[in-house]
């Protein structure tokens, strides 16, 4: 195997994590009514806004990390772990709850620093 195919392999499951990230994002909205999901993002935005003042290359990396073999598989893959984690121990909550909990997790993060 060359070092391309392994790169070709990378990319493929860089594109499998996008969809499957693609696909939550779409059942998460699908599964809820208009209302809650604009007061929702109300307060995303906000959370988003302040952390775009701590990280304001964001972005940046992420596109990147979909640009390098296998970063974004494993990126996402313990971004799932870490989910799943939340979602046991936290009973009866949504998506909207582990990203208000992760925002907020980062944001207190870089104010430490």
């Amino acid at each position: 195997m060359s070092y391309l195919d392994i790169c070709i392999i990378g990319w493929n499951l860089n594109a499998l994590m996008f969809v499957v990230n693609l696909l939550i994002a779409v059942r998460v909205i699908s599964s809820q009514d208009r209302e809650t999901l604009q007061e929702e993002s109300l307060v995303l935005k906000d959370l988003k806004e302040e952390m775009d003042k701590y990280y304001p290359n964001r972005l940046y990396s992420t596109l990147g990390t979909y640009l390098v073999p296998f970063t974004a598989f494993f990126k996402m893959f313990f971004r799932l772990l870490e989910m799943y984690a939340f979602f046991q121990k936290n009973k009866n909550t949504k998506m909207f709850h582990y990203m208000v909990y992760k925002y907020t997790a980062d944001i207190n993060k870089a104010k430490n620093k």
